[in-house]
């Protein structure tokens, strides 16, 4: 059944989540080719455009809970994608050669992801629903 056809189509809960699942799941696949969860690539591309970011700053940039991008860090800590340095109170991450490395494939699998958006839903469609989405989330309280 199309997600327009439930009776629940009229309800943004239902709506918004049904649309977050299928996003996921098409990210998902491309950025596979990296081995990395879409959560995990944005998080290490604002890293390698912006290295020592601080966890507080990468949580609002990404709109998670700072035990989230916490648990975020640890993986690629894992993964010799990103090191994070303490100097007094202070935590600052920094990308690794290896993130370097892959970066080339990270811009692509981006690329190919807003592609594959605009091809899906429709290049001006996408890009109103993104923008309005974004006005309408601020709007609300966290």
């Amino acid at each position: 059944m199309k997600t327009s056809e439930s009776q629940y189509s009229r309800c943004i809960y239902f709506t918004t989540n049904a649309l977050a699942r299928k996003v996921e799941k098409m990210a998902a696949g491309v950025w596979k080719k990296v081995d990395l969860s879409p959560s995990h690539a944005y998080l290490l591309l604002l890293v390698l455009d912006e290295p020592g970011l601080q966890p507080n700053i990468l949580a609002g940039h990404l709109q998670l809970q700072p035990s989230t991008v916490t648990r975020l860090i640890e993986k690629l800590e894992e993964k010799k994608l990103a090191v994070r340095t303490v100097e007094g109170k202070i935590t600052n991450v920094y990308p690794t050669p290896k993130a370097r490395e892959i970066w080339p494939k990270m811009k692509e699998c981006l690329q190919e992801f807003t592609r594959l958006c605009a091809t899906t839903m429709g290049s001006d469609e996408s890009q109103k629903l993104v923008v309005g989405m974004g006005r309408m989330a601020d709007k609300l309280s966290d």
